[in-house]
């Protein structure tokens, strides 16, 4: 779910070529681009590169891993945020015998296009960390959105007491994700659900809220800059959807030099990571990709060999309830945040590095 600066992650573009051809070079398929390689029997449609590096760094390589243990034959496929060129991959996935396509779509609009051509064509098709509203996917696999949200409210009025302005009535601003991502409108549904009775108790006074479009880092960036320009600098506390909204925060807030302010985020990027660590964001969702990954792809094979599927759930997209399988989010903070190396999910020289080796235990 999730944006980070292009800047910062200079080292990470530089091995992103290179992952993703390792994702898609099982078929000898590449984004966007028709081939007329070996029959396939599961797709995974990723989004983008740049709304997380999460799509490179684990989606790719742990479903490429889960789908090569089972013995599939197989293509993760990423779109680069053309809504056509997913489009496009799935056409292809399908022309290429692809039973099962797990889709984690750009919009809600062309998840269904996609749902629709695959159920008649014959296949069947799982709606990946992304909903798609009024699709036709047989299950969706995700973690739970709202208690993200819940988890990042909580996280904010944590930081708020911590930081003596709870009681002071401060100004919460909202920098929400991108309105076209139905994830985006449950985090905010999540950290709503706290911040909402705060605002009507007076105890919080509700500030600037406004959705960045894309997820793109640079129109957070815009966009902040305005909001502290519409309160004269006077916001509190920013409930930012991810650790990359949480970075245009971060950037505003030094171009005023403006000091460090509760603010949450999501993802625990390393770059979100030591931005808590250094003090400059209160805390992160940790989602498990891996965990994801597996239970996506547990789903997919289960369907590819008749076996039947486990659910926790059901999820509706506004046209049906969809079987679901939710996994649990995980807040992450400067007390906890080593559970990440432990858990595999981030290596300590990923973090521990530069001018942030000194905050590292």
């Amino acid at each position: 779910m999730n944006k980070l600066s292009r800047k910062s992650w200079a080292p990470v573009a530089a091995v992103s070529a290179v992952m993703v051809l390792a994702a898609v070079g099982v078929t000898g398929a590449t984004a966007g681009t028709r081939t007329h390689s070996a029959s396939i029997q599961v797709c995974a449609l990723l989004p983008d590169t740049t709304t997380s590096v999460r799509y490179l760094l684990f989606d790719a390589p742990d479903l490429s891993k889960a789908f090569k243990a089972a013995g599939l034959t197989f293509s993760v496929l990423n779109a680069h945020k053309s809504t056509q060129t997913q489009i496009s991959q799935a056409e292809q996935c399908l022309t290429n015998g692809a039973k099962v396509i797990l889709v984690d779509a750009l919009d809600s609009g062309t998840g269904a296009t996609i749902e629709a051509n695959a159920e008649k064509a014959g296949a069947k098709t799982i709606d990946y960390d992304r909903l798609v509203l009024n699709g036709k996917a047989s299950y969706y696999v995700s973690f739970n959105n709202v208690t993200v949200g819940k988890l990042q409210g909580n996280g904010l009025v944590a930081a708020l007491k911590a930081n003596g302005k709870y009681g002071k009535k401060p100004v919460v601003a909202e920098l929400n994700g991108a309105p076209t991502d139905n994830n985006a409108k449950l985090f905010k549904q999540g950290y709503d659900s706290i911040l909402s009775p705060l605002y009507k108790s007076g105890t919080l006074k509700k500030g600037p809220d406004q959705s960045v479009p894309d997820w793109d880092n640079q129109k957070a960036l815009t966009i902040f800059e305005q909001m502290l320009a519409k309160t004269s600098n006077k916001i509190d506390a920013v409930a930012a959807a991810n650790d990359g909204l949480a970075g245009s925060v971060i950037s505003a807030l030094k171009n005023h030099k403006l000091k460090p302010i509760p603010l949450s985020g999501q993802d625990a990027t390393p770059q979100g990571v030591q931005n808590i660590l250094a003090g400059w964001q209160s805390m992160t969702v940790y989602k498990a990709v891996k965990a994801e990954a597996n239970a996506a792809a547990k789903v997919a094979i289960a369907l590819i060999k008749g076996k039947p599927v486990t659910t926790n759930g059901k999820t509706n997209n506004g046209d049906r309830n969809v079987p679901s399988v939710l996994l649990t989010p995980v807040s992450i903070t400067k007390k906890n945040y080593t559970l990440l190396f432990t858990d595999g999910f981030l290596k300590k020289n990923q973090v521990c590095i530069g001018q942030f080796k000194k905050y590292c235990k």
